[in-house]
């Protein structure tokens, strides 16, 4: 039977040795969550400098709910998926109006705000406020997979048993739960990888139960969806345009920055449908 003591024990002394430092990890619960929302499906080389020039414009969430949601949006750089920008505005209003401007600390309440789902509540209830509680992103799945059910890969989608997997290496920690969280999350990132992972580097590579079996092959999964040409390609590009050009631009000049007629009429609709940018007469602006 699987020691998952030891294996937190082992996995946070890499962890005190190898862990990245990363500026986040020392900040207070805002520049916790500021973190949280950029490093959604967006790599960290990425969001440091947008993270720090943030954090110093808006270093509490009442700063940055007192400017108009057009200026989150052109903060947030080229970050991609810019209405994480939206969310994290509206859920700075809701800190400034009803948590007194502080960061809630409770799961349950932080799950209240816009935009946060389990993921990102348990995150930050966990790394801002030290809560025990799994925080389960895709590098942590992975380790936990390969560690006790010897596949590559976890499923598709979150389930119950690794809910429960989790719940159960948290408890194990004990008053390491919190350091034991930023560990497999940090060594999912570093050594786990899910191409080519540097065992050899592995400290509990000899409980593994993936390598014990021979590193089997997970079941083949569908192809992620294509870049180029793709709407999220022509809605970045568009807003892309409009981010530079704050007294904004004409129509026309969108949609001549596009191949597809019909795919940048139908892109510019859905930013306008989410909020990221407004039309008056032939301009568009943030």
């Amino acid at each position: 039977m699987i020691d998952r003591a030891e294996i937190v024990r082992q996995l946070v002394g890499w962890f005190d040795a190898y862990a990245r430092d990363l500026p986040w990890r020392h900040g207070d619960p805002w520049a916790v969550m500021v973190s949280e929302f950029m490093l959604q499906q967006t790599p960290v080389a990425r969001v440091l400098p947008v993270w720090a020039a943030w954090v110093e414009r808006w270093p509490t969430p009442a700063l940055l709910a007192a400017e108009p949601t057009g200026e989150a949006v052109l903060a947030w750089g080229r970050l991609g998926y810019p209405r994480r920008a939206l969310w994290l505005h509206a859920s700075a209003t809701a800190i400034a109006e009803r948590q007194d401007g502080q960061v809630p600390d409770t799961v349950d309440e932080l799950r209240a705000l816009p935009g946060v789902g389990d993921y990102t509540a348990a995150a930050i209830a966990c790394f801002a406020f030290g809560a025990h509680v799994p925080v389960l992103d895709t590098n942590v799945r992975r380790v936990l997979t390969r560690l006790e059910v010897a596949q590559a890969a976890p499923p598709a989608h979150l389930t119950n048993a690794e809910r429960a997997r989790a719940q159960e290496f948290t408890d194990a920690a004990a008053e390491l739960a919190p350091r034991w969280a930023a560990a497999v999350m940090e060594f999912g990132a570093l050594v786990c990888l899910a191409r080519r992972p540097d065992c050899a580097s592995c400290p509990v590579a000899d409980t593994c139960a993936w390598r014990i079996a021979g590193y089997p092959a997970s079941p083949r999964t569908a192809p992620a969806q294509r870049w180029h040409g793709s709407d999220r390609q022509c809605r970045g590009i568009l807003l892309d345009i409009i981010r530079t050009n704050p007294d904004g631009v004409p129509v026309e000049m969108l949609f001549d920055a596009w191949h597809s007629l019909p795919q940048a009429k139908a892109c510019l609709v859905g930013l306008m449908a989410d909020g990221l940018v407004h039309r008056s007469g032939d301009r568009v602006t943030l």
